[in-house]
């Protein structure tokens, strides 16, 4: 259904006199609700949240999510958190990129990760869901698994069967003490994904 729509957008080079290659769409994955709020799943909202109230931006309701938009050197970032829970992310993914004509390329991806150490970032342009509900919901939704990710690192420091607990638990004090420098770095990334391309930001920030 979206590589079709994509077809159809692409005819036209000029949406309201801006040009389809300038607009991206930033989601932040996560859980909506206080309790879920300062949870390790919940680090997409947490990095747009953090780049929203560094730029004094500010969320509004729409439809499957929250919305704002930051304008830089003609870029027009769309920031996204969806309001359908983790499991449905895909659903609102696929709504926001048909209604804004945004291409598939020009999609960013934020979610957090148990395989890489906490505040590791790990930026890539296709692969597995890697067990994550969000993404497995989103590779559905968009019937691909060649859409751009950022993973970021909330290490796998759990006993047996306490994953769940784990994920959905809240930082430590020495990991919120450490969260703005890495949430700072993320914020850059989202700039370079649009301003330098995909392939630069990786080069620049993978593993750092």
């Amino acid at each position: 259904m979206y590589r079709f729509l994509l077809k159809l957008f692409k005819r036209d080079k000029k949406i309201e006199g801006q040009n389809i290659m300038k607009k991206y769409l930033i989601v932040g994955l996560g859980n909506i609700g206080e309790k879920y709020e300062n949870t390790r799943h919940n680090i997409g909202f947490k990095i747009l949240d953090y780049f929203a109230n560094k730029e004094s931006l500010t969320f509004e309701t729409q439809k499957l999510g929250d919305i704002t938009t930051y304008k830089l050197k003609g870029r027009t970032f769309i920031f996204l958190k969806p309001n359908t829970y983790m499991n449905l992310s895909g659903k609102a993914i696929l709504y926001w990129l048909t209604k804004e004509k945004i291409p598939l390329e020009n999609l960013l991806v934020i979610t957090d990760d148990l395989n890489l150490p906490f505040g590791s970032i790990r930026l890539k342009a296709k692969g597995s869901d890697g067990g994550h509900n969000g993404l497995k919901d989103t590779q559905d939704k968009l019937n691909t698994t060649k859409y751009n990710r950022f993973r970021f690192g909330i290490s796998d420091a759990f006993g047996k069967g306490r994953q769940i607990d784990y994920v959905l638990g809240e930082w430590t004090q020495e990991e919120s003490d450490q969260l703005k420098e890495r949430l700072d770095k993320s914020a850059e990334l989202i700039k370079s994904f649009a301003l330098a391309g995909m392939n630069i930001t990786m080069n620049t920030f993978n593993g750092k």
